[in-house]
């Protein structure tokens, strides 16, 4: 591999014909190496820090995207001038928006049938090493229960696509600073009265490793299913070292009972991981520990190092494209006895776009 690639401190040198190589030697479209690329480095030329990005290859305009990248690393082989993304000189895609990333209240996905609330602060959510909500604008003040849920789903009514929540079919709320199991249970049983006030009968997805209990489980399935459980894994190694201790605390041998005593209450299960902190192995042996417990494809997302420091952070290795084209390859792997497959609108940051396992993985919006 050049130089260009396989080095952390190089990628501004990085060509078409590097990603070309690098996509050929792992058996994936160009185009999700590119993705995977943008993702990874993030983008130059703008005086902003992070920014939801919706753009369109040029190899494959007819597919929409949106990611969510830093702006701001002059180190970056990518440059945003106009509305033209450029790999070192060639165009590689167009950019139609970029808005800023700002931790609101709540914002829709998939094209109006998916929300997601973040209703308890996230922006003041500040324990885990690697997380970049410190960057981003607060304006996600922490609400008061019943009538604040009303106002906020009240909120994003008006700004619906087509102003009409029955659309939803998934609500997924980005918990932030419940730090409690039974802060999260109480809101959880709140947020369902409050979604069937507004004529929403979507399953609600929760992003959170404080539910522990059977007894949590059960009065989920009795009062708030439809729900799946996202368990917010993040990573298997340097627990106690790069996360805040409400995750910390659950140890990655406790994960697969947890999940499975979710899923035996009638729960959907699936995780959250960050790719880039785990050595391979560690990463592997997790993954697969935790395949046959879960119902929905895991959330399995690039680490972004929005900092020198966050750098610092990425396991040895994971500054270059190889070790996430091998790890998806390992999760591929892993995840082959279940039938699961990423959906393409549920993360911003993925190893699939155009193809997982060698098929064609395209599902509709992005």
């Amino acid at each position: 591999m050049s130089s260009a690639t396989s080095s952390g401190s190089a990628v501004g040198t990085a060509r078409l014909r590097d990603l070309e190589q690098i996509a050929l030697r792992h058996g994936v479209p160009l185009e999700d190496v590119l993705l995977i690329a943008v993702n990874l480095y993030g983008i130059s030329g703008q005086d902003r820090h992070r920014a939801r990005v919706n753009l369109r290859l040029a190899r494959r305009p007819e597919v929409p995207w949106q990611i969510i990248v830093p702006l701001n690393r002059p180190a970056s082989p990518f440059l945003l001038r106009g509305d033209e993304l450029s790999l070192n000189d060639v165009v590689v895609a167009h950019v139609e928006r970029v808005d800023a990333d700002e931790a609101v209240g709540g914002y829709f996905r998939n094209e109006g049938r998916a929300a997601t609330l973040n209703p308890n602060a996230r922006s003041r959510c500040v324990g885990c090493a690697f997380c970049p909500n410190t960057l981003e604008a607060a304006a996600d003040p922490r609400l008061r229960e019943e009538q604040g849920l009303d106002d906020l789903l009240r909120a994003l009514g008006e700004q619906h696509p087509r102003r009409n929540l029955g659309e939803l079919t998934e609500v997924t709320v980005s918990t932030g600073c419940f730090e409690r199991e039974e802060a999260a249970v109480h809101h959880l049983t709140a947020l369902r009265p409050a979604l069937a006030r507004a004529g929403v009968s979507a399953r609600i997805g929760f992003l959170t490793s404080v539910l522990r209990s059977d007894a949590a489980f059960e009065t989920i399935a009795s009062q708030v299913a439809p729900f799946v459980l996202r368990l917010t894994t993040e990573h298997f190694t340097r627990r106690e070292a790069l996360l805040k201790s409400t995750k910390a605390d659950l140890r990655p041998e406790h994960m697969p009972d947890l999940l499975a005593r979710a899923r035996a209450a009638g729960l959907d299960t699936s995780y959250t991981y960050i790719v880039g902190l785990d050595p391979m192995e560690d990463l592997e042996r997790g993954v697969g520990s935790l395949a046959g417990v879960v119902t929905a494809f895991p959330n399995i997302q690039v680490f972004q190092a929005h900092t020198v420091m966050m750098q610092g952070m990425r396991t040895p290795g994971a500054e270059g494209l190889d070790y996430y084209l091998r790890a998806r390859t390992v999760v591929e792997r892993a995840m082959a006895p279940t039938g699961l497959r990423p959906v393409g609108w549920e993360c911003y940051r993925p190893l699939w776009y155009f193809t997982y396992a060698g098929e064609d993985l395209l599902d509709g919006p992005r």
